[in-house]
């Protein structure tokens, strides 16, 4: 499989629009070392995919968040991105985890997207949690907001070290609307016998000509996909500055040091006396 990238494609006597995407890299350096659940790794990675298909489906240059919150066992999970699919996501959980569906894991809850594009307006989408798989949640969201059919596939291995997270991706066109929709449920219908480990394993040219080889997609260049935590020292001291110099003194006194641990990639950065000094001085 070739790692971490998207794959954009259209056909050229279809009108349908199509994604697919495959993670191993990025996928594995989330979810390191933070020592969730087997279904929390698994709804992670799927987050993951479908945030990487969002932002080539909605066309922005920016940063796009997609989070999923509730009163299941997963308090709430999110990925935080960018129109370059540079990725970072966390899970935080408020019981002990059962069960592997959405709404046993989330609960009573909302997927909420918010694009903050480079110029221009926020925007945020709020799709309530009703089905049990985050794929069918995502369907509604294009539906109700887009009046878009639309189809996903995901798939994940779990594996420590090795884990991947694939997706396909399906949309009609909005251009003729009865030709589009038989379009559409001629892809559909093909790309329903595509194999978990199909997406897993095999890189996504073998995918694509399998599923529609008598369909001819034009495959556009690929757009690869990194883990991007985006932390720094720098913007860990512009958060001390708020705290103020006293309490920070006054922290140092009692532990040694101020330590602040990113919560995405856990990387520690540590502050003694002299630092909180030099920071407000």
């Amino acid at each position: 499989m070739q790692q971490d990238l998207l794959h954009r494609y259209l056909f050229d006597k279809l009108d349908v629009r199509g994604e697919l995407v495959q993670i191993e890299h990025a996928y594995n350096e989330m979810i390191a070392n933070h020592n969730y659940p087997e279904p929390v790794k698994a709804l992670l990675g799927e987050l993951l995919v479908a945030t990487c298909l969002l932002t080539a489906t909605l066309k922005f240059e920016g940063e796009i968040a997609v989070q999923l919150q509730g009163d299941g066992p997963v308090k709430y999970a999110v990925i935080n991105g960018d129109d370059k699919q540079n990725m970072r996501g966390i899970a935080r959980m408020q019981s002990e985890v059962s069960g592997t569906t959405v709404k046993e894991l989330v609960g009573k809850g909302y997927m909420v997207i918010t694009i903050t594009p480079t110029k221009g307006e926020r925007y945020q989408g709020i799709v309530p949690l009703e089905h049990d798989t985050l794929s069918k949640c995502i369907e509604s969201y294009f539906e109700q907001s887009e009046q878009l059919k639309t189809r996903l596939w995901f798939a994940t291995d779990t594996t420590e070290g090795k884990a991947k997270a694939c997706g396909l991706f399906l949309q009609v066109l909005p251009v003729d609307k009865q030709k589009s929709i038989n379009d559409f449920t001629h892809l559909e219908a093909l790309s329903d016998t595509i194999k978990r480990e199909e997406l897993l394993e095999l890189d996504a040219n073998t995918v694509l000509t399998r599923l529609y080889h008598e369909d001819n997609p034009r495959v556009f260049d690929p757009q690869a996909i990194t883990f991007k935590c985006g932390c720094s020292r720098e913007k860990t001291i512009t958060a001390l500055v708020n705290v103020g110099q006293q309490a920070l003194l006054d922290d140092v006194a009692e532990n040694g040091a101020v330590n602040i641990s990113c919560h995405y990639c856990l990387k520690e950065y540590v502050f003694d006396e002299q630092d909180i000094k030099n920071i407000f001085n």
